[in-house]
């Protein structure tokens, strides 16, 4: 007998939780509101895969966090992409130090899209260097490409300067994930037969728009890729409406869309 609908939709709810970053990165962003963050993250129905916070509160996501095996996430070069490697460089380093597993870094998509590839690219494999084994994840920001053929040369670039996943965007311009500019990236990731991930962010707000792009995925990577190692939705907006669809509360349909 096929599975019913409200049974299927607690299948893909558990799937989508355990693949998101939950996600504090707005102007208010405080300590207590790290701790409730890190609350959040292991709270039930079950875990999600990271937090992603402001990197001043790297450091008591650590603590907080303790054993769990929720990921502390931080970002660099954010949100602006600029060029200056030095101070990204340490930024990076103070992180890791603090106890991030991994680093958000903005790739200067401004001077790629001005036809500067070369400080895109040194800028990766350094903060990679830097790094080592901690998590790279490098924001393309696709939002501001003006064409599809732009985000996958973008994908290309950051792929081959070492970027462990490549993420759509920051959540803080207009237009963010589509699913135009993950068929894209996912191409990329299939072409290059490298170990690298996916991070849709931005506009995921339902259940619907999670779906989305884990049948796209499915489609392009096979069913049993995405999984926390290969797969991440940055849309914190999506946590209460995941819980809700698995608690079985009707009606859940939208989150905020917070990054």
């Amino acid at each position: 007998m096929a599975e019913s609908k409200p049974g299927a939709d607690v299948l893909l709810a558990r799937r989508a939780l355990a693949l998101l970053d939950l996600t504090d990165l707005g102007d208010q962003a405080s300590e207590a509101g790290t701790l409730q963050l890190c609350a959040r993250a292991v709270a039930a129905p079950q875990a999600v895969a990271a937090v992603c916070i402001w990197p001043q509160f790297v450091s008591l996501a650590r603590r907080t966090l303790g054993n769990s095996a929720v990921r502390v996430a931080t970002v660099v070069n954010f949100p602006a992409g600029g060029t200056n490697v030095g101070r990204i460089s340490g930024d990076t380093t103070e992180a890791i130090g603090d106890g991030a597993d991994e680093i958000d870094l903005v790739m200067p998509y401004k001077a790629f899209l001005q036809g500067d590839a070369e400080i895109a690219a040194d800028m990766i494999a350094e903060i990679k260097a830097i790094c080592g084994s901690t998590l790279l994840k490098v924001i393309l920001e696709t939002g501001a490409y003006p064409d599809i053929a732009s985000i996958r040369a973008a994908s290309d670039l950051a792929i081959r300067a070492g970027a462990d996943f490549i993420k759509t965007s920051t959540g803080k311009i207009p237009q963010s994930a589509t699913p135009e500019a993950v068929r894209a990236m996912l191409e990329a990731i299939k072409a290059s037969h490298q170990p690298v991930g996916l991070k849709p962010s931005g506009g995921i707000r339902t259940l619907a728009d999670a779906k989305v792009y884990l049948d796209l995925a499915d489609e392009i990577m096979g069913p049993s890729w995405a999984n926390p190692r290969t797969f991440r939705f940055g849309a914190s907006g999506l946590h209460q409406v995941l819980v809700d669809v698995i608690g079985g509360q009707a009606g859940s349909e939208s989150g905020d869309g917070v990054y």
